[in-house]
């Protein structure tokens, strides 16, 4: 494992109040780390953590290197050779930080607001919450013709108000804009038997939301890195054991989730998954209406997770 340390960071003897850990594979978290290292300009009681899960790139961590030897902000570069996973990654991360406060940030996000970091500070220092969402959104400008449909799914499905995610607690809290105090992920770590992508931050949620006090903000980060419609399929259709193993460890939120009563309806149906190519031949049809487009994309999932299920 590879652990590199800015100058600042070496010389700084000021304990964190925040660590603000990032990890990544194959996604260059550069520009967030330029638009962090903004953020952070007036505060000593701030680390930032970036960790390299094993990038086939080598070329995005030697620039990372660079970067941050020029940025005025306490900075540990960490790479591990393999590929472990997001769990992994973000309970080494956690081993890493310094601090009673961990923030975790996807490298494809970027700070809406320039008080970004000190919003999550003064929350801290409120000692009203153990687990702080801040949400997210999406570009304003025109997605590409590959990036448009997940762009409208999240916009549809996941960009809502702190007001409008409170309602359902913990079924809109993931990973990629999650303050948390340091004591929570010790007691309750991600769980490491989940691989691949998907499902691992929404059962950390439902099971953190049992025991600590779990609150909404509006403290937004734009997501930069948009899949393109055939990413996303693939995605949706590798999922699906991690999803069935979301479900087994929390049997009390299936009926109350869309997806869980939609995957069960369509495993009632005798060969319904002959019906795949045409979900995906609609998805990715960008003369077919938008909404039939994400339903399309719902129904590709659903019966994916349906198979699971079984």
């Amino acid at each position: 494992m590879i652990r590199i340390e800015t100058n600042k960071a070496k010389k700084t003897s000021v304990k964190p109040v925040l660590s603000v850990l990032i990890p990544f594979y194959n996604d260059d978290p550069g520009q967030l780390l330029s638009g962090l290292a903004e953020n952070a300009v007036g505060h000593q009681d701030i680390e930032i953590i970036i960790y390299d899960d094993g990038s086939t790139d080598d070329s995005i961590f030697e620039s990372l290197v660079k970067q941050a030897q020029n940025l005025d902000c306490a900075i540990t570069l960490i790479r591990n050779p393999d590929n472990r996973g997001r769990s992994y990654a973000r309970n080494a991360l956690k081993e890493q930080a310094r601090s009673a406060w961990i923030l975790f940030l996807d490298a494809d996000m970027l700070p809406v607001s320039p008080d970004f970091l000190h919003i999550y500070l003064k929350e801290i220092a409120s000692g009203k919450s153990d687990i702080l969402f801040g949400g997210f959104d999406i570009p304003g400008q025109a997605l590409s013709p590959q990036t448009e449909l997940h762009g409208m799914l999240a916009k549809a499905s996941d960009c809502h108000s702190a007001k409008e995610r409170e309602k359902c607690g913990p079924q809109y809290v993931c990973s990629s804009n999650l303050c948390v105090r340091a004591s929570v992920l010790e007691a309750e770590p991600f769980d490491p038997d989940f691989s691949g992508w998907g499902w691992e931050d929404s059962e950390w949620a439902a099971r953190v939301s049992k025991t600590y006090r779990l609150r909404h903000i509006d403290n937004p980060a734009l997501h930069l890195g948009l899949e393109s419609t055939d990413t996303l399929l693939q995605r949706f259709k590798t999922s699906a054991a991690n999803y069935k193993r979301f479900i087994a460890k929390h049997p009390e939120l299936a009926t109350r989730l869309k997806l869980y009563r939609l995957s069960r309806w369509l495993g009632k149906i005798p060969g319904q998954r002959l019906l795949r190519p045409v979900y995906k031949t609609i998805a990715k049809s960008g003369k077919a209406p938008t909404r039939l487009r994400i339903l399309a994309l719902k129904l590709w999932r659903a019966s994916w997770y349906a198979e699971a299920l079984a």
